[in-house]
């Protein structure tokens, strides 16, 4: 089969038992099923590329995984909340300080740039020595993240668009004023 959103490959096993061949079970093969989550018609590429990539490489691969979605967060910042600073901390700590996010997506800025970086580079353990690695749940958090960003971002303000757009026509047809 072929994914409808992102034009793939969808590969399903037919599992027939020996002992019961009328019984027949498809099983999703590729890409794995537990890491894949809806992405909004409204979010565009390059964001919806990466978040895709980094959905599918989850249960293979939670440190590339994270990789991407500290790219993807990197590209939001720059493209949507248009940080100026080229570093990610300080644009990270730039769009915190202009009070536009809401406290529950700010807090959570920080931790996909830290998970992130352990995927990106060999950091190790002050303690054990060893080096640090990105657990599957770090891995879902920087996307859980994103999927708050990608509401703020591209969601809410078109639905705000389109609830405007409709007033404006419903009062246009009043003859009121239009809102701006």
């Amino acid at each position: 089969m072929v994914c409808p959103e992102c034009s793939e490959a969808i590969i399903r096993l037919l599992r027939q038992p020996k002992h019961n061949p009328g019984m027949r079970t498809l099983l999703p093969a590729f890409p794995p099923t537990d890491s894949l989550r809806p992405i909004p018609a409204e979010v565009p590429d390059p964001y919806k590329q990466d978040f895709i990539e980094a959905c599918a490489v989850l249960s293979l691969s939670p440190k590339a995984s994270a990789a991407l979605s500290r790219r993807d967060l990197q590209a939001i910042l720059r493209d949507k909340a248009g940080v100026k600073q080229k570093d990610l901390f300080d644009q990270i700590e730039e769009v915190i300080a202009s009070g536009k996010l809401p406290s529950h997506i700010a807090d959570g800025l920080h931790a996909v740039r830290n998970i992130g970086n352990f995927a990106a580079h060999e950091i190790k353990s002050k303690i054990t020595g060893a080096i640090v690695e990105v657990e599957p749940g770090e891995a879902e958090w920087n996307l859980d993240v994103l999927e708050s960003l990608f509401d703020f971002y591209f969601v809410e303000p078109t639905k705000a668009a389109k609830r405007k757009a409709e007033l404006n026509k419903k009062l246009k047809e009043a003859g009121k004023p239009e809102i701006p």
